[in-house]
């Protein structure tokens, strides 16, 4: 599998991860690959930003990032999203990498 799914930069100590988004699960969790990008189920309605909200907390919460260092950059109404993680650390892509297999 090709992994375009995500990039870092080191000028910037940015990672960029592409991800599809299901909301109306009934749990928020990592569920493997759809069309090359992760995926991640959200227990939320894609109403009034809930699922982004959701999507955003679990993110925070599974890596122990404090808030603001993970935002959506694109996608925001559609279920492929851009996320962006300021300085992640060394082992954020590798955790990342494990809990998808």
């Amino acid at each position: 599998m090709a992994e375009s799914w995500y990039s870092y930069d080191p000028d910037r100590d940015l990672l960029r991860l592409i991800v599809r988004v299901q909301p109306n699960a009934s749990r928020t969790e990592f569920a493997g690959f759809h069309g090359g990008y992760p995926k991640i189920r959200v227990a939320g309605p894609a109403i009034e930003d809930r699922a982004n909200a959701l999507l955003l907390d679990f993110l925070k919460k599974k890596f122990d990032l404090p808030g603001g260092r993970v935002i959506i950059t694109r996608g925001s109404r559609g279920r492929t999203k851009t996320i962006e993680i300021s300085n992640p650390g060394q082992t954020l892509l590798v955790r990342l990498k494990e809990l998808l297999q």
